[in-house]
């Protein structure tokens, strides 16, 4: 006989990684539990492993959708070539850096990096999900160079440089280390910029 009890639909994945998201910056990864997780989505920790196979993949593509969502402001805002290329890079910053600690972005961006010397899968998808803010952050500063906005140089050794500069700034930010405060990281990243690039006004 057929079980006749109503099938409880599943949650769209939105939500389940809007939900992990939550509780990984919470709770941290390590005391996330898939029982746990599900209980909050209504589901059970047998279907969340069957789409995500494990807690290192669940992190892996909730970072993904996370970066996919600003993917697309930040798309916008760099692509705009009535602003600047200066405003543009200003912009940038702002939108690489946390929001204060605890943003719930940055920690999946510490948890990640925390886990992924151990796993090839998570330092391969960690860095296809690095790579469109490289490649973005490429394109502004040649174009910056090619219009005299910055003095010549290398554009992917400087957009190493910016972004290991900006990673240094955002960690102390994100875990809320004394000292730390986005104001005073934007102002450090500008003068460093500033600096770096031989910026023209």
């Amino acid at each position: 006989m057929a079980d006749a009890r109503p099938r409880r639909p599943a949650r769209p994945r939105e939500e389940v990684f809007a939900t992990a998201r939550a509780a990984i910056a919470e709770h941290g990864l390590a005391r996330l539990t898939m029982a746990g997780l599900g209980k909050q989505l209504q589901m059970s920790a047998g279907h969340l492993l069957y789409y995500f196979g494990s807690k290192d993949q669940l992190l892996l593509e909730t970072l993904r959708w996370s970066e996919d969502q600003l993917g697309a402001r930040r798309h916008a805002a760099l692509t705009d070539t009535a602003r600047d290329v200066l405003a543009r890079l200003s912009e940038y910053t702002r939108l690489y850096l946390p929001e204060g600690p605890g943003d719930p972005r940055w920690i999946l961006w510490v948890e990640v990096w925390g886990r992924s010397p151990a796993g090839e899968e998570l330092r391969q998808g960690q860095l296809e999900i690095e790579a469109p803010w490289d490649t973005d952050l490429v394109a502004l500063l040649e174009e910056g160079a090619a219009t005299g906005r910055f003095t010549a140089g290398n554009a992917a050794e400087r957009a190493a440089q910016i972004r290991a500069l900006l990673d240094g700034l955002a960690v102390p930010l994100a875990l809320g280390l004394p000292g730390a405060d986005r104001v005073r990281a934007l102002h450090l990243a500008e003068s460093a910029l500033g600096t770096l690039l031989g910026t023209k006004d």
